[in-house]
């Protein structure tokens, strides 16, 4: 049985990653941040634990892996959106949408990476935006943040591909999820329209591409999958 760690998997793509893991045999931890009932919740309906951490703090993120013990799967889902126009954004807009999305995967990933490369297997999956690849405006921070993780997946499967551990990244597109809500349903409608698919996408879709990057013997690593419905080709 494998130890998934996904953090900011109250809700969401992280929660129904939880429940794709755990139908899947894994043991899952639940990382939150303020979602304490969701995330309770969701952890006794799978059996697993939530634990809440700041993944942009250090510490809280040491005193975490310290209470799950080795982690074989790690999935970096933790973030929030952020709207704003550029020349608005604040200091602490810009630290805190860097320290979690960035910094939090950084903290997480080194912190998994002993065992791991240990035992010389493990996969980590970094969730990144189709905004990561394209940008978006409005969303300065939050493409950048994301476009941050695109870069350290490919540097990082450079990295630790030798050690048997493969790194990827998920970069979706429209999903129906509560960050996405805000949008408005004039807005999610015209994306819907424009996507050759013809409608945006589930939380689920997005989380059988997580799974299936971190089953292993499939020879892909420092690779960016797009489950996007075809918006971004």
């Amino acid at each position: 049985m494998r130890t998934v760690l996904i953090t900011g998997g109250s809700r969401g793509i992280g929660a129904a990653t939880a429940r794709a893991f755990a139908q899947n045999g894994d043991r899952v931890i639940i990382n939150y941040q303020s979602s304490h009932q969701l995330a309770n919740s969701l952890a006794e309906e799978l059996g697993g634990i939530a634990i809440c951490a700041d993944v942009s703090d250090k510490a809280q993120v040491q005193a975490m892996l310290a209470q799950i013990g080795e982690v074989d799967v790690l999935v970096n889902n933790a973030g929030f959106a952020q709207f704003a126009m550029f020349d608005a954004l604040s200091d602490e807009d810009w630290q805190r949408m860097l320290g979690v999305t960035l910094s939090g995967a950084f903290y997480c990933i080194q912190g998994v990476l002993p065992h791991m490369i240990h035992q010389k297997s493990g996969a980590i999956i970094n969730v990144s935006s189709i905004w990561g690849i394209t940008g978006s405006a409005c969303e300065v921070a939050y493409s950048t943040a994301k476009a941050g993780l695109i870069g350290m997946t490919k540097a990082l499967a450079k990295e630790v591909g030798p050690s048997g551990i493969s790194v990827n990244c998920v970069a979706p597109g429209v999903i129906d999820t509560d960050m996405n809500a805000c949008l408005g349903d004039d807005i999610l409608k015209q994306l819907a329209e424009e996507t050759p698919l013809g409608r945006i996408g589930t939380p689920e879709e997005v989380a059988k591409t997580i799974l299936f990057l971190a089953e292993g013997g499939h020879f892909i690593t420092g690779q960016v999958l797009s489950p996007n419905g075809g918006l971004v080709i």
